[in-house]
């Protein structure tokens, strides 16, 4: 299989990862396409880029442009897709090569110097900061993000002068093991995605055999060297022992200030422009790599006070005097816990009303105990049912039984109409939406509903 491949179609085109592969065969000259379940912001710019996409699983619908000699195109799938899909027969009895998005992507990092950033939390802001800071700082790089990035306005940053690449390293379905990455982070190894693994252990043997890949430097989270401690990494951390290390945190006129000390230079008084305490870890890990690629200390600087972030990580919707609503696609514990103290840090004086959506049948029952102290960290507590991606129910597995779990008494569980007309008539004064799956698709409908309440 080569980069050079010039017919590709693929199965769940919309996808944030699988859109970013799509942009850059397609800029490079390729004919794309592909199939995705419903239309989005995404798919909508893809078809302006000129990628045919269609919306139902029917072969005819597949374009003509691909359908001829269809033993010569590549087809790009995810695992978010089943193997029972009447598109992959099609393609499978016409003769294509069937890849999964992984080994497309471990293509592409094969062919330049590259910065993959893993972890069960952490790695799109990671990734996107660091691309940032490359490309701020006069490193031209090739990045694939596992979000929608403010400053760019996109998921994949493409330079026809490309040195490097960065990418987000997936750990589902050992995804990153794909990779061949120069150099690496390790933001969190916290138990996820067991419906894979099946236990912790089998998920931190595959986050081992993915820093063995790393040919170059690996800088980890404390957390990780604690849980990974054969590792041979440095680490990072809020104080803590090791280097890099970030210092003297505070909070001055609703942004984030620090000292990151490193081995070789260490910045006073830096200030970034994305909220939230654990993006100043997420920002001390993209740093310190930025500043061991060369880019210099005060284009560093710069260039975290420029950081506007990323769509859907603590990204406040609506600020004011009187009401605050911040979103956030946080679905493991850990994640929850980072953004509500965060939400509290900035806005100590408020009362803080949380909706969230659990993210699949699997993860809410294995993790359910850690969910219930987490949402139980809230004054007000809205639960939606469960959002269930590529899984089947569980029996007795609802948002009805994870909120029997919450220890706490203003708390509940809501539809998306209802859920509307009481955010409407309470207009909470500090509001947080959490979770991985369609919530996101409730964003401006609630914005819309706090800025005008007699119409929702």
């Amino acid at each position: 299989m080569s980069t050079a491949v010039q017919r590709l179609y693929f199965v769940g085109i919309g996808g944030i990862g699988m859109s970013g592969l799509a942009r850059y065969f397609r800029r490079a000259g390729a004919v794309v396409g592909g199939y995705d379940r419903t239309p989005s912001a995404l798919t909508e710019s893809l078809a302006a880029e000129g990628m045919a996409i269609h919306f139902d699983e029917v072969p005819a619908s597949i374009p003509d442009a691909l359908r001829e000699r269809p033993s010569d195109v590549l087809v790009v799938r995810t695992p978010a897709v089943p193997a029972s899909s009447p598109l992959l027969a099609w393609w499978t009895a016409a003769g294509a090569r069937i890849v999964k998005r992984s080994e497309l992507l471990g293509l592409i990092t094969r062919d330049r110097h590259t910065y993959a950033v893993a972890g069960t939390h952490g790695k799109t802001t990671v990734s996107t900061l660091l691309t940032h800071l490359l490309h701020s700082g006069g490193v031209p790089v090739n990045a694939f993000l596992g979000g929608i990035s403010a400053n760019y306005n996109t998921n994949v940053l493409l330079d026809e002068g490309a040195v490097a690449n960065v990418v987000e390293a997936d750990e589902y379905d050992r995804s990153f093991l794909q990779l061949r990455p120069t150099d690496a982070i390790i933001t969190a190894a916290d138990p996820d995605h067991l419906d894979i693994y099946g236990t912790p252990e089998a998920m931190l043997e595959a986050y081992s055999a993915f820093a063995d890949l790393c040919t170059g430097s690996l800088l980890v989270h404390e957390r990780v060297k604690t849980v990974l401690p054969a590792l041979k990494a440095d680490t990072y951390a809020i104080g803590g022992h090791g280097v890099p290390r970030a210092e003297q945190v505070e909070v001055r006129e609703g942004a984030y200030h620090f000292d990151l000390v490193t081995g070789g230079v260490t910045l006073r008084g830096l200030r970034l422009g994305m909220a939230g305490r654990h993006n100043v870890e997420n920002a001390t890990a993209a740093a310190a790599m930025a500043l061991r690629a060369g880019v210099a200390p005060e284009a560093v600087r710069a260039a975290l006070a420029s950081f506007r972030g990323v769509e859907r990580r603590f990204q406040t919707i609506l600020g004011g005097p009187a009401m605050v609503f911040i979103d956030d696609y946080a679905h493991h514990p850990a994640e929850l816990d980072a953004a509500i103290r965060s939400a509290r840090e900035l806005h100590p004086t408020r009362r803080l009303t949380i909706v969230f959506q659990p993210h699949l049948f699997t993860r809410t029952r294995d993790l359910a105990d850690g969910f219930a102290r987490s949402l139980a960290g809230a004054d007000r507590l809205y639960l939606l049912d469960i959002y269930p991606a590529r899984e089947e129910p569980i029996p007795g597995i609802t948002s009805a039984w994870l909120l029997e779990r919450i220890d706490m008494s203003d708390k509940h569980l809501v539809g998306r109409d209802e859920l509307i007309a009481r955010l409407s008539a309470e207009r909470p004064e500090l509001l947080l939406t959490l979770g991985a799956g369609d919530i996101d698709r409730l964003v401006p409908r609630i914005a819309d509903a706090l800025q005008h309440p007699a119409a929702a």
